[in-house]
């Protein structure tokens, strides 16, 4: 069995299991092309939920953009903050100070 993404436009609308061989026959009339994805990410990066993007040219699958100001790294495919979160703590991104907050904790 093998993992098999819907894409249309670029972005990944279904996802499925199924042998290959599968697609020797398969007749699928909607738009879009059915790619070959990787459970275990050995190939496209990522294995895409829908939503996430594929960017054909580099065969990769990744997730859509979290926030404005955040930046792909196109050897990961892994979104990146403009500056690393601050060590210790936990921390939460705010889009409007374009920055860290630390993160208040439950009681």
């Amino acid at each position: 069995m093998a993992h098999f993404a819907k894409v249309v436009n670029g972005i990944v609308d279904n996802i499925i299991v199924a042998e290959p061989e599968f697609f020797d026959t398969f007749v699928d009339t909607t738009p879009g092309e059915w790619i070959r994805c990787s459970y275990n990410n050995r190939i496209r990066y990522h294995y895409p939920g829908p939503g996430y993007i594929y960017d054909k040219i580099s065969e990769a699958f990744y997730e859509p953009q979290p926030y404005p100001s955040w930046v792909l790294d196109r050897e990961t495919f892994l979104w990146n903050p403009p500056h690393p979160p601050p060590h210790g703590g936990s921390s939460v991104w705010n889009e409007e100070i374009v920055g860290w907050e630390v993160a208040l904790s439950q009681p």
